[in-house]
């Protein structure tokens, strides 16, 4: 099961749903509005910003799914990769802004002079997309090693995650911090000389969005399917006994804790252009939990089951939001509850189970 992972069917489904979401933004540029094939802006900005999320559930499948390191605080990561690319957005707005100011407005507002030190070199593209890598993966490469050296697991590992995440949020409030404080970075003008409200630039960032998705999903399937992934399946169901064979767990719980942080500060970086927007808000705890939570209601240790259960959750969310805006998070602790004890695999699990009935019959 483990070497083939996907079956036929799923590879087909892989297929034409990829083909269906790309075709999204060319029908939003070829109709008009009006015309019965034509697709909303708002359509394919909300499809793009459902595809970061199913990145960073893949990214969280990867460690808890495949490994049970169950993250708590995986928000940080996909935040600190937003930031990361919004510094060269907030670059790229120029003379643009409200005060007509080489600095960006808020720093214009705190009365700031210069850019801090760790400004330095952001009006590059090429460099932030570096930072949009390494500083998750830094930091979690750091923090991982402390934690997994002193053999922190389970429940205990879950905690300090969510400690970690809540600790940025604050740090990243804070106004003197440079990053805007609560209003985070917006007003984005341009990328890379393009204007980023011009359909043709949020189609590019979808499309681009659509191949780092299916690119992260066949590198995480080629992980899985490989040594290293009987390995790390072996440190989620018996790590005693790894190590009694002669492996050292650290380097490899490290190696695809770090990974996943990566995955997940690019999904965090494609998410920033395309919604317009980053701030502290999404190092909550609760943006952590909800990542959890579409792993959980897909199906866990499948790769598809979280991206399912991102679009899933997320397009519920969208609609009940509008609908019953003061009862989401009861309906999502309420669907939470009812997957945990009705369908502990998800809803690929489920899938497969009535496809296995059916056969049977």
């Amino acid at each position: 099961m483990t070497s083939s992972l996907f079956s036929r069917p799923a590879w087909a489904g892989i297929v034409v749903c990829a083909a269906l979401l790309a075709l999204l933004p060319i029908l939003n540029l070829s109709f008009p509005s009006g015309h019965a094939l034509h697709v909303s802006s708002y359509t394919v900005a909300l499809i793009g910003k459902f595809m970061c999320y199913a990145m960073a559930a893949l990214a969280l499948d990867l460690v808890w799914g495949y490994t049970g390191i169950l993250s708590l605080g995986h928000g940080v990561f996909f935040a600190l990769g937003g930031y990361a690319h919004g510094m060269y957005l907030m670059r790229a707005i120029g003379k643009d802004g409200v005060y007509q100011s080489n600095l960006p407005d808020f720093m214009v507002f705190l009365d700031w002079k210069t850019y801090p030190w760790y400004w330095s070199f952001t009006d590059s593209f090429w460099y932030c997309m570096a930072l949009v890598v390494l500083v998750p993966g830094v930091l979690a490469f750091v923090f991982g090693y402390f934690a997994f050296r002193s053999r922190i697991k389970g429940v205990y590992f879950s905690i300090i995650t969510q400690a970690m995440t809540f600790a940025f949020m604050l740090l990243f409030f804070r106004n003197n911090t440079g990053f805007g404080g609560n209003n985070g970075f917006t007003d984005f003008k341009r990328i890379l000389g393009f204007s980023i409200t011009e359909p043709t630039t949020k189609a590019a960032l979808y499309i681009i969005t659509l191949a780092v998705l299916l690119g992260a999903l066949l590198l995480c399937r080629w992980i899985v399917t490989s040594k290293l992934g009987r390995v790390l399946q072996g440190v989620r169901d018996a790590e005693s006994r790894l190590m009694f064979i002669g492996y050292n767990p650290l380097w490899f719980k490290l190696f695809v804790w770090t990974l996943s942080a990566v995955l997940c500060g690019i999904a965090g970086a494609l998410y920033v252009p395309q919604v317009g927007i980053i701030n502290p808000s999404e190092m909550s705890p609760g943006n952590s939990i909800e990542m959890v939570i579409w792993a959980a209601v897909g199906g866990r240790g499948s790769l598809l089951g979280p991206i399912i259960g991102a679009f899933s959750v997320n397009g519920l969310k969208s609609w009940f939001t509008a609908a019953f805006p003061d009862l989401w998070l009861y309906a999502l602790g309420l669907i939470f509850i009812l997957v945990t004890l009705f369908m502990p695999q998800g809803i690929l699990g489920l899938t497969r189970k009535l496809q296995k009935t059916r056969e049977a019959a």
